[in-house]
């Protein structure tokens, strides 16, 4: 329980995105604004509240992706570990907890909060 800022996990608009070596320029498809990964990840049908994450250089290359992927605010690849994610995962489910987050695109941090329901 408590407060955990998870810094530069998120994507921003300073995600690296690949580079063609012969143009030195950025395909089509990798270039991406926080506004339209915010747009993506709002429009994803389910009740798990979603995050952009940045998808790699590779993925990127070899699926012809954009920057960012959406994910569960709580997804192992932001909190660090699969531990963490299953925590915060069963808290969100649970009414015992209350679950809040805070998305920063600007720096790439996500907070996340959790209390006992009563405490909230």
């Amino acid at each position: 329980m408590g407060t955990q800022t998870f810094e530069d996990v998120l994507f921003t608009d300073d995600t690296e995105t690949p580079v063609n070596v012969l143009t030195g320029e950025t395909p089509a498809h990798s270039k991406a604004t926080v506004e339209e990964a915010k747009v993506f990840t709002a429009s994803i049908d389910t009740d798990t509240p979603q995050i952009a994450l940045p998808a790699s250089v590779e993925t990127q290359i070899e699926t012809q992706s954009k920057p960012y992927t959406a994910a569960a605010f709580f997804h192992f690849k932001a909190t660090g570990s699969l531990k963490v994610h299953r925590a915060y995962h069963a808290a969100s489910e649970s009414n015992a907890f209350s679950v809040d987050f805070e998305v920063d695109y600007e720096s790439g941090d996500l907070t996340i909060t959790v209390e006992r329901a009563e405490d909230s």
